[in-house]
């Protein structure tokens, strides 16, 4: 059953029946049309009848139609008002926009295409008038809840970015960090975070701004490594319209659109010379001033830079300002790479597959001890960037629900083989020495190397198989079940 929308109901008020008739005759092609020949008999139609528009004429016994529409203003407010008149004298006019609230004057002798075009008109305002105050109550109701939601994301962004649920294995060199950041996210200074590419340095400048009392206000990240000064500028400081060709809108820059917040500098050491002198202004005086713009604008954000160059020793030969290296360093934390702290690969290895999953929504069940294995022999130049890509890779090629050895890349094989052959004749007194190269496939030279991986934490820490398995990320029962696997006992001299 197909539904037909209802026509709009208007009323026509005159007290010439010819008139009147006149009128309901042409309207009635598009409207359902009630009419009333007195001020009085249209009072009770409006009274009893649902009413969009009203079209009155002005000369009337009773009362003038001015007079009878601002009696329909008080009371229906809602109802866009017309009126018909043969006079145009200014007085009138302003006395019926100021008394009646008039949409429309209608001046004799009117042509009925320009009478229908009218009143489609006033009907048209009567629905944006009621689909606005459908949006008023719908504003009012909803705006508790888009709050509520706010503060749930809030709440939920501070959860993640809990600085002691970063780094959850007790042997991790992180730890370190995570206490520092921890110590200085409620003090108000800038932090300059440093380390090689992809080791996680946006991740810890969002969770030192998410424990800062600044984690209800903005936070924004640029990468100053990947734009020209020029285009730069822009985004930090924002443009005028007319600036330079192109900017055809005015631009907010990313400054000011973390006022109150924090802003992440990433690659802050690839800069050039001429914009640090602009980087600096900024930070000293804390003001912007957009492209092309006369006015400066105050900005209050917390500046946290991360690069994987050393600037205190750039700064040193010259290739970095002092003034601005100290403007960015008010604490200087180093992250170590993922070769530094193996013992953290599984946690990050799953954090990584649980987000894939739920990303790709490809179904898995977990990484193999030998696959973990494999992963943390390697020594992962591109940290934990490369380690991402290569989970999302062992998830996309899995033909089952569980990240076996095979899917490994043979390129991490190869790298952890080189790392220990490099490494023959280099290692501590008492160190396990690296065995040769295994013959096999995959899983033989995975389970080598999971052996000697072992073999080296019990070594390193005097066969303590407790302080062994934290290190490894292990459970005591973990490492029990592995030592009995592999046949391994501690070595006695001859």
């Amino acid at each position: 059953m197909s539904m037909t929308t209802p026509r709009p109901s208007i009323l026509v008020v005159d007290d010439e029946v010819l008139s009147l008739d006149t009128l309901a005759r042409i309207l009635d092609e598009e409207f359902d049309v009630h009419t009333a020949p007195s001020a009085a008999a249209a009072l009770r139609c409006l009274e009893h009848d649902y009413i969009q528009a009203v079209i009155s004429d002005q000369r009337m016994p009773e009362m003038s139609g001015v007079e009878f529409l601002a009696r329909v203003r008080e009371r229906w407010p809602d109802v866009v008002r017309l009126i018909v008149s043969g006079y145009t004298d200014a007085d009138d006019l302003i006395d019926g926009i100021n008394r009646a609230g008039i949409y429309q004057f209608i001046t004799k002798p009117w042509h009925p295409d320009q009478l229908l075009l009218s009143v489609r008109n006033a009907c048209r305002l009567h629905q944006l008038q009621r689909e606005n105050e459908v949006l008023a109550l719908e504003m009012r109701i909803t705006t508790p809840t888009l709050e509520q939601r706010m503060e749930r994301r809030r709440a939920q962004l501070k959860r993640n970015f809990r600085l002691d649920t970063i780094s959850r294995t007790p042997a991790s060199p992180l730890n370190q960090v995570c206490d520092q950041l921890a110590q200085v996210a409620p003090y108000d200074v800038p932090v300059l975070l440093t380390g090689e590419s992809g080791t996680g340095k946006e991740l810890f400048a969002r969770a030192l701004h998410y424990n800062s009392p600044r984690a209800d206000k903005p936070f924004v990240a640029e990468n100053c490594a990947a734009l020209a000064d020029d285009i730069l500028e822009s985004e930090l400081f924002g443009h005028e319209r007319g600036a330079f060709t192109g900017a055809v809108n005015a631009r907010i820059g990313l400054f000011e659109q973390a006022d109150g917040g924090t802003i992440f500098l990433d690659e802050i050491g690839e800069v050039s010379a001429a914009f640090q002198v602009k980087l600096l202004r900024v930070l000293q005086e804390g003001e912007v001033r957009p492209v092309g713009s006369n006015r400066r604008r105050r900005v209050d954000v917390r500046v946290v830079a991360a690069t994987n160059r050393d600037l205190y020793r750039e700064r040193r030969v010259g290739r970095f300002r002092e003034d601005l290296y100290y403007r960015l360093a008010g604490l200087c934390l180093h992250l170590p790479p993922l070769r530094d702290r193996r013992v953290d690969i599984p946690l990050i290895a799953r954090a990584i597959l649980k987000e894939l999953v739920e990303t790709l929504g490809k179904g898995c069940r977990g990484i193999t001890d030998e696959a973990m294995a494999g992963l943390q022999a390697y020594d992962w130049p591109g940290n934990v960037r490369e380690l991402r890509n290569e989970v999302q890779r062992m998830l996309i090629m899995a033909p089952g629900d569980l990240l076996g050895v095979e899917l490994l890349d043979p390129r991490l094989l190869r790298g952890a083989v080189r790392r220990d052959q490099d490494r023959t004749g280099a290692e501590a007194p008492g160190a396990t020495p690296a065995p040769p190269p295994v013959p096999g496939g995959l899983k033989e030279q995975v389970e080598a190397l999971e052996e000697r991986l072992l073999r080296a934490a019990l070594d390193r820490h005097g066969w303590n198989k407790s302080h062994a398995a934290e290190s490894l990320g292990l459970s005591r029962v973990g490492l029990r079940n592995k030592l009995e696997r592999y046949g391994l006992v501690p070595k006695t001299d001859a």
